[in-house]
């Protein structure tokens, strides 16, 4: 306190007071430039939303199997935890003259595109390459599909967090412009996904591409396809557009309180694992509350378009249709999903007011994502118990009741996970300032929280969910019992943020 009255009470030079009074205000960037910039979100989860609704179907039908399917996924969890923190250290010292965020934004659009064909065509490049159409699993295909997989997840996390930092570099430091810009951003993200899932759920968009349908894939592979393909349009066009009308000022070292290192280490990683051995008590709870919370999950996200398809409509992937009615029925779900994210995300403000704070809210939005999961295996039952069989013995899509139920779970879901998309980061960025901690730094370790889950439910979810007989299931309820005991801990351990504080929530999401 001493030294930071010394040097509040010593004085600028002449110099440098003139050239602070003279120095010209910063004038506020105009809003529909914001706006630009955060449309990219829109691109960025059109594409997320094609992997989590139509890819785990997708690599089954090129022979991998259910229990393996999961370990795809990896990349997910490992390359945000590994390129978000590379990709941030140099984004903030980057010197080109192209800007600091710029480059890394289009580097990730430019991998996003060559990473979509190479999924896209994924198929034909392994029969070119000599797969084998007659057998159940291509390798060649699923070689070239892992690695565009891959690629695509590293693209995704470098667009994501130079966009936010973008962002939040044109609003010089006004904090009312920077919820504004979190929350366009959170709207394009809306945007993104319902215009990707709607995409997965329709049939027929392979025929805007007839070129997409070929011989090694099918009618589902070729929507695939053109999904992907639209994909791609939306995203180059909106980057493009943003990157050529918003400039950003080149960076120079002076404006940095230390030099960029000469020695080519990364000492952010140092600095993120340092930082878990003097974490507060409230960030540490709030690491043991995501990490639940993820835990819960990411079964769901990982496999709810195949629970639809095979527990709901009964079906198995590459054997017949039912099966793929299911997954674009899911895809639906998800469409729902995500317009009840949207609208509970625009009320997260008025509903901790309503429930009495922001960890009270956390907590029972956990208690009903509990529920959710519980409800999968019940609507399960009820749709295997009802099975009906045609004239002919093929098996019949599930009734409309349990359609109805199966989809009213997907909707009801998008509210517990609008919170999990906010309150986590609001939290860690209300500890961090009582702490004194820095915002990237806790954001960083809070990310550890959600990759690490992540990365344990992609090992452990097909493995386990094989020792009782396949299915998704039994992922579903060692979710929705994380679910339950993350809720109680919110309620329960969290400190209530101050009301100063917690006036600062901003409705920003996760990196994806």
């Amino acid at each position: 306190m001493e030294n930071g009255t010394k040097e509040l009470n010593k004085q600028p030079p002449p110099s440098a007071a003139m050239q602070v009074q003279t120095s010209p205000p910063k004038l506020p960037i105009a809003t529909w430039k914001l706006i630009l910039v955060a449309a990219i979100a829109a691109g960025v989860q059109f594409g997320w939303a094609l992997q989590l609704s139509l890819l785990t179907p997708y690599v089954q039908l090129l022979g991998i199997p259910h229990k393996w399917a999961a370990y795809i996924w990896l990349c997910g969890p490992i390359s945000g935890m590994l390129v978000q923190p590379i990709v941030g250290y140099y984004s903030d010292r980057c010197q080109s003259s192209f800007g600091r965020r710029r480059p890394f934004i289009a580097s990730g659009a430019g991998c996003v595109a060559i990473s979509v064909i190479l999924i896209g065509f994924a198929a034909d490049i392994g029969y070119k390459a000599g797969d084998d159409m007659t057998k159940t699993l291509k390798p060649r295909a699923v070689t070239v599909f892992v690695i565009g997989f891959w690629i695509l997840d590293v693209a995704n996390n470098m667009l994501q967090g130079p966009c936010r930092a973008l962002l939040a570099d044109l609003c010089n430091g006004d904090t009312r412009r920077m919820r504004s810009a979190n929350a366009f951003y959170s709207f394009f993200m809306a945007v993104g996904n319902i215009l990707g899932y709607a995409a997965g759920s329709y049939n027929n968009l392979y025929k805007l591409f007839p070129f997409s349908k070929t011989h090694a894939c099918d009618l589902y592979c070729a929507n695939l396809k053109s999904c992907f393909i639209i994909s791609i349009v939306l995203l180059i066009f909106i980057t493009v557009l943003a990157l050529t009308v918003v400039r950003e000022k080149q960076w120079s070292p002076d404006e940095a309180d230390e030099e960029p290192p000469s020695s080519g280490k990364i000492p952010v990683f140092g600095e993120l694992f340092g930082a878990l051995k003097d974490l507060p008590r409230p960030m540490l709870m709030l690491l043991v509350v995501t990490c639940l919370n993820w835990i819960a999950w990411f079964p769901f996200i990982l496999f709810d378009t195949d629970w639809m398809g095979r527990e709901i409509y009964g079906g198995t992937a590459g054997q017949g249709k039912l099966y793929d009615q299911g997954v674009r029925v899911g895809s639906l779900g998800l469409l729902l999903n995500s317009v009840v994210l949207g609208l509970t995300s625009i009320a997260v403000e008025y509903l901790v007011r309503g429930v009495g704070g922001v960890k009270i809210l956390w907590g029972l939005v956990n208690f009903l994502l509990a529920i959710g999961l519980v409800m999968t295996v019940v609507v399960s039952k009820v749709a295997q118990h009802q099975r009906q069989h045609g004239a002919n013995g093929q098996l019949l899509p599930p009734s409309a009741g349990v359609k109805a139920g199966a989809l009213s779970l997907f909707s009801i879901l998008g509210i517990p996970l609008s919170i999990t998309f906010s309150i986590p980061f609001a939290l860690a960025s209300i500890y961090s300032s009582g702490s004194g901690a820095g915002q990237g730094l806790s954001l960083g370790v809070l990310n550890l929280a959600i990759v690490v889950p992540q990365m344990i439910v992609s090992v452990l979810a097909g493995p386990f969910d094989s020792l009782f007989g396949g299915g998704n299931l039994p992922a579903f309820v060692v979710g929705a019992i994380s679910a339950a005991i993350s809720g109680v801990l919110a309620i329960v351990l969290l400190p209530k943020p101050s009301k100063d504080a917690a006036a600062k929530l901003t409705l920003s999401g996760p990196y994806h």
